[in-house]
């Protein structure tokens, strides 16, 4: 009797895994559907007010062939990216710092954890009269609707780094910028990369907020001229645009957690 090759079972079994979570998926997306239309058919509400999944993707359809939707959820997706690699960019080396050396922490921390409490829209009339309309008002009330939490957790997953790591990093001579960077920084990527798809979410729960303000293109400003008009098919669309590109996004970074740590999957 020949003996299985392992690798080919543990191939098998991630395939079986990864056909299920697929399965699954799509079983709760038709249920999420097939619920909603059961809702709309069912008189809760005016079909007007409270439009079937048939209606909506029909708008959807007709807002992206001939209402130039496409470019509208461009602007969005760029205010996002822009917005969040700002963020990031400040609060990594924040995160980093804070974890490694306590003093660090001690000064800035309460000055973090207050301004996370700090709801992101009260700042809308001081960035109105900052910045103006323009694009530079939206992006700021999107990075600081994430900045504050995004220096906090990273700080919290740097303080995670196992001390036996940093005093083996000393006892092989190594100095404290060497450690900073080379073991302590390495060794929190994995967890610094979950933070960020946890907090990239939570920009996208700003973007209608940013874009409600004196805008004229996204996809929340095309959520806006659809109210005036009472639209609701269209307002729904651009709500399920949000809920896929979110989707898109946690998925692309799954991804890449995947492909940058793969030591991590065998665990």
């Amino acid at each position: 009797m020949h003996q299985a090759n392992p690798l080919f079972s543990s191939a098998r079994r991630v395939a079986a895994v990864a056909g299920s979570r697929t399965v699954l998926g799509i079983l709760g997306w038709a249920l999420f559907i097939g619920g909603w239309w059961l809702a709309a058919h069912a008189e809760i509400a005016p079909p007007r007010l409270f439009p079937g999944p048939e209606k909506v993707f029909t708008s959807l359809y007709e807002l992206l062939v001939e209402k130039d939707f496409a470019s509208d959820i461009w602007a969005s997706v760029k205010r996002i990216l822009l917005s969040f690699g700002i963020a990031v960019a400040i609060a990594l080396p924040l995160g980093l710092l804070m974890g490694a050396y306590r003093p660090i922490d001690r000064v800035l921390g309460p000055v973090a954890s207050a301004f996370r409490y700090l709801p992101a829209p009260a700042f809308i009339p001081l960035l109105l009269m900052w910045l103006g309309t323009g694009d530079e008002q939206k992006i700021a009330l999107l990075v600081i609707g994430v900045l504050f939490f995004l220096i906090i957790m990273l700080a919290d997953v740097t303080r995670q780094v196992p001390r036996v790591y940093i005093e083996t990093a000393r006892t092989l001579g190594l100095r404290a910028p060497q450690i900073l960077l080379s073991v302590t920084f390495r060794a929190s990527l994995p967890g610094y990369l979950d933070v960020l798809r946890q907090m990239l979410a939570v920009s996208w729960t700003y973007l209608v907020i940013a874009e409600i303000v004196a805008a004229t293109d996204g996809i929340g400003a095309m959520m806006m001229r659809a109210k005036r008009f009472v639209h609701i098919d269209d307002i729904m669309a651009g709500i399920l645009v949000i809920g896929l590109l979110g989707l898109l996004f946690d998925a692309l970074f799954k991804l890449l957690h995947r492909t940058a740590f793969r030591y991590l999957e065998s665990h």
